[in-house]
């Protein structure tokens, strides 16, 4: 499994991150051991979670995902192998994340609240990649918006140089190591840059945006930071929740899937969306890949991504998954999937 430096941390990431938002609710506990075993046998050395998680999020399940991860780092006693991220939520409404039903925020009070609780939740003492997971301030997410930039509502927010601060007590503390962005803008990633270059926090690591064959807007303006500042890229849903594998074509709703439990997949049902993916799975099936690991393959080869987030229910998913670490892309095979991207670009941002 190759190795990549996080941001200038000196910290090095398995390009492969097990993504975890499924234990707890899809996954059970000892499942979700299973997981873990699994892909530290392979080489990952890298676990994502968040407070929010499992997913979707609900007040019975939330924190599971990151208590599972803590047993299993009380049963192993291997946390010192692995490298943690976890994030906090974003300005939201989801009040069960706070004491007395509070709004969450990315406020001091609301980042230490929730680091602390974090930190119970994985039973551990210190969190290496502590991220936001979404803006403090109004922006287009999770799909919503498109691709054409909108005047952002009008409303309070908490501005980034207080939100850097905060972070900064974490790391003095001892309680994070390094931080980082999630869902962000190349104006957002830019701001946080510059507070930390005037002192206000530490320098971001790293950029946790949705990042696949239905969705290469990163390259529109991110990769350059990704590469020049080196903030790179954490790739998640690179099989657009399962869409890249074919399940779901033809208005499929295979039993157990995520989109038949929660019918959550507005996201990659947008128009031209199915076009698109019915082109990369014959462009798949010609080349002699498995859909799955031809998806993947390519995220992982891009040169601004540091780390491929992959998730999965089963482990025949999970091995499968993993494998793509064996399928090379070729500049044969990158202009080729360039073809469909320029004819079909970006209908799932």
């Amino acid at each position: 499994m190759e190795r990549r430096e996080l941001g200038r941390t000196g910290i090095s990431v398995s390009a492969i991150c097990l993504g975890t938002m499924t234990f707890g609710q899809q996954n059970t506990e000892a499942e979700g051991h299973e997981q873990l075993d699994y892909a530290i046998d392979r080489g990952v050395n890298f676990i994502d979670t968040a407070e929010i998680y499992s997913i979707p999020p609900a007040p019975r399940t939330q924190g599971s995902t990151e208590r599972i991860i803590g047993s299993w780092f009380k049963a192993r006693k291997n946390r010192d192998k692995m490298i943690l991220a976890t994030k906090v939520a974003g300005r939201g409404e989801m009040n069960w994340l706070r004491e007395n039903n509070e709004p969450t925020r990315l406020d001091r009070k609301n980042i230490h609240y929730a680091v602390e609780q974090s930190l119970k939740r994985l039973q551990t003492d210190y969190i290496d990649l502590y991220q936001l997971h979404w803006p403090d301030r109004s922006v287009p997410l999770f799909g919503a918006g498109g691709t054409t930039w909108r005047q952002p509502s009008v409303r309070p927010e908490v501005n980034i140089e207080e939100t850097l601060e905060a972070l900064a007590d974490l790391v003095t503390a001892g309680k994070v190591r390094h931080v980082g962005l999630s869902n962000e803008t190349p104006w957002g990633v830019g701001r946080f840059l510059r507070a930390s270059e005037l002192g206000h926090g530490p320098r971001v690591a790293s950029i946790q945006n949705a990042y696949h064959f239905l969705n290469r807007t990163f390259e529109m303006g991110l990769a350059e930071f990704a590469y020049r500042e080196q903030v790179g890229l954490l790739a998640y849903s690179p099989l657009a929740q399962g869409y890249l594998t074919g399940k779901y074509q033809k208005g499929a709703r295979p039993p157990g899937a995520r989109t038949t439990l929660f019918q959550r997949g507005q996201r990659y049902e947008t128009p031209g969306a199915e076009k698109a993916i019915d082109e990369y799975l014959s462009l798949a099936r010609e080349l002699g890949c498995e859909p799955a690991q031809f998806a993947i393959a390519f995220v992982t080869s891009r040169p601004f991504v540091t780390s491929n987030i992959i998730g999965a229910t089963t482990m025949e998913q999970l091995k499968t998954d993993m494998d793509s670490i064996n399928v090379r892309i070729t500049p044969e095979m990158e202009a080729r999937i360039d073809v469909i991207h320029q004819l079909h670009s970006n209908p799932a941002p």
